[in-house]
């Protein structure tokens, strides 16, 4: 491994569950670059590697959350890390909140984003999403999970 994909993969970044819903359609996926870049107002940005279709979901102005993990959260990282659907996750009726114009809430999770798509710019093999933030909520005060890569060159 080079030098530069060793020291590219010790930027640590947090691991976030990242939920649509597209009329009666939803999407959930596994992100790790994510990071707020505005104060006022609150945005975020979020990288999405090209060819994943929930990159045109959010081209479209698809409203997404922003589900930070905590430390222990080990299935839901496992659960979408895979890819695997929402619907899938065990116990999904109740471990999942679907409210009218909203992505899918996880009620697990430390904390959520409501964020809205406001540009997206075309960078390297990923779209930069900038988003605001809409509304948010903390729900324990645990510890936020990091990740630190081995390799700043792949995932």
């Amino acid at each position: 491994m080079s030098d530069l994909a060793a020291a590219l993969g010790r930027i640590p970044s947090g691991l976030f569950v990242v939920t649509c819903r597209r009329d009666n359609e939803e999407s959930a996926f596994l992100a790790s670059w994510i990071q707020q870049c505005s104060f006022d107002p609150p945005m975020l940005s979020l990288a999405v590697r090209r060819g994943r279709p929930i990159g045109e979901w959010l081209r479209a102005g698809t409203p997404f959350s922003v589900h930070i993990l905590s430390v222990g959260q080990r299935e839901l990282l496992s659960h979408f890390g895979k890819g695997l659907p929402l619907d899938q996750l065990p116990r999904h009726e109740e471990r999942v909140q679907r409210q009218s114009g909203q992505a899918p809430l996880l009620t697990e999770a430390l904390a959520v984003l409501h964020c809205t798509p406001t540009e997206i710019f075309d960078s390297g093999d990923h779209h930069l999403v900038l988003a605001r933030i809409t509304e948010g909520a903390l729900f324990r005060s645990d510890e936020p999970m990091v990740h630190v890569r081995k390799s700043g060159l792949n995932y």
